[in-house]
């Protein structure tokens, strides 16, 4: 019998498609949800203010729930959101503010309660997402400078490198090929882990750079290039050359993983000189 291959990107989903999935902050959703018959009834009446108040409310709940999921994920980043701007905007504090003052609007305006009893709610509901869902803390991760690059210059080329990862994986998407797939997610894996150490520690990030452009933007035009080819011929020799190309770059990329911070890139070069031109041969570039 044979060995299944290992999944290779089982991490990867597990961490960051679960993340972006997250059912946290939710709710608000659910409550904003509750509106809708409000302003239905208001409009089959001929109620324009019950539908206005209502509707308000209802835009103004969906607003903070966005706001609430969005500092929700940014407390615990993607791989490559991690390497963003952190935002400057206490988005939870926004959001449970929000929610207390449309929670006061309805109190006063749909309910006709007092005004005593209106900030008894805003303040019930303001403690509520408090005790929920807590408060922003002012937390990012610093990356140092080196070489005469700053902190925030290395961000944005590690960030930049993400990206093009990104547009490696949207690109398998299209592939349906399992064994190519994972051939992909490997080189994706040791790219990512390249990425880290960089990001652990800047100084290599001079030497580094045109792997992180160059030679990762030659791996992304070879697997959108095949992605598209694929999509309009199933040509067995196409496939083998492709398979090839990959067999090739995952090679390149193990052997240079461990030692691309800490010596001379010549050969990584001339790897990425041989490579283009040979896919430029086989019309995959």
């Amino acid at each position: 019998m044979s060995k299944l291959p290992t999944l290779k990107s089982a991490k990867r989903f597990t961490g960051d498609t679960l993340r972006q999935y997250s059912p946290r902050g939710l709710l608000l959703y659910v409550l904003s949800l509750a509106l809708i018959p409000a302003v239905v009834i208001g409009l089959s009446k001929g109620q324009v203010m019950t539908v206005i108040v209502n509707a308000s409310a209802f835009t103004l709940y969906c607003l903070a729930a966005i706001w609430l999921r969005k500092g929700l994920q940014a407390e615990n980043p993607s791989s490559q959101d991690r390497l963003q701007s952190p935002s400057k905007w206490p988005l939870k504090l926004f959001s449970a503010v929000l929610v207390a003052f449309t929670t006061g609007m309805l109190a006063v305006l749909a309910a006709q309660q007092s005004l005593v009893m209106a900030a008894i709610y805003a303040c019930g509901a303001f403690l509520g997402m408090y005790f929920s869902y807590g408060f922003d803390q002012a937390k990012s991760r610093q990356i140092a400078g080196a070489h005469g690059y700053s902190g925030d210059e290395v961000r944005k080329t590690l960030a930049d490198a993400f990206a093009i990862i990104k547009q490696i994986e949207q690109a398998n998407h299209k592939i349906g090929n399992r064994e190519l797939n994972q051939r992909i997610d490997g080189i994706c894996q040791i790219a990512d882990g390249i990425i880290a150490e960089l990001e652990a520690d800047s100084r290599g990030i001079r030497r580094a750079r045109k792997f992180l452009h160059v030679y990762l933007e030659n791996v992304q035009q070879v697997v959108q290039g095949y992605a598209n080819t694929h999509q309009q011929s199933s040509s067995q020799a196409l496939e083998q050359n492709f398979r090839q190309a990959l067999e090739t770059i995952e090679s390149a990329f193990q052997e240079q993983q461990q030692k691309l911070l800490e010596e001379d890139l010549f050969d990584l070069d001339v790897k990425i000189e041989v490579l283009t031109a040979q896919l430029k041969r086989e019309g995959i570039l």
